[in-house]
């Protein structure tokens, strides 16, 4: 399915929407299903040009898609800048096509935005988070128009929720949502 809204992707939830790929998706997606203003946050493919892409498909890194997230979330709750505030401080945004030890387009940072508004505010905080010299390394992160979303497979969605024990959830995803919590904590959904 392509969308520019995702409302059947978001189970009904309107809202605004940010389409952002950080590496793994099901990292992406658990720090973002947990921060206040977010109505959802479903894993996907976006960027690329196959229609309807398989997770096999998009791990052989030909279909140009990046594993991404659509968060729908209340922009009277929460801006696009603090969700791309969090975007950017909860990946590594200067390593091209990688997060860690996932290599491969798939796993590039990109930011795909909706409008000319967005793309400014993205390319604003890009200058910002330089300026201030957050990393050693140059941001490499895509700033692209958004041109497609595909949702993932039904076993990707709340990957980590559901399957906490699994080796890369212990290993990769549970840090990462950790360290969210903690440098967020005033931001987390009520428990």
């Amino acid at each position: 399915m392509t969308t520019g809204s995702a409302p059947s992707a978001t189970g009904g939830k309107e809202g605004a929407h940010a389409t952002l790929a950080g590496g793994c998706f099901w990292c992406t997606e658990a720090v973002f299903s947990e921060l206040a203003g977010v109505l959802a946050a479903i894993p996907g493919y976006a960027g690329g040009t196959v229609p309807e892409p398989t997770y096999e498909q998009v791990c052989t890194g030909r279909t140009g898609h990046a594993e991404a997230v659509d968060v729908t979330y209340d922009p009277t709750k929460i801006s696009y800048r603090d969700l791309l505030t969090v975007f950017f401080t909860t990946h590594d945004p200067t390593t091209l096509n990688r997060q860690g030890n996932d290599v491969g387009t798939q796993y590039r940072s990109a930011v795909f935005y909706r409008t000319p508004a967005e793309k400014a505010e993205t390319e604003s905080l890009v200058r910002e988070l330089e300026g201030t010299r957050v990393w050693k390394r140059k941001i490499v992160t895509e700033i692209v128009p958004f041109s497609n979303f595909y949702p993932a497979e039904e076993y990707h969605r709340d990957y980590f929720r559901r399957n906490p024990e699994k080796a890369y959830c212990r290993a990769v995803v549970a840090p990462k949502v950790a360290k969210f919590r903690h440098q967020y904590a005033e931001r987390l959904k009520p428990a």
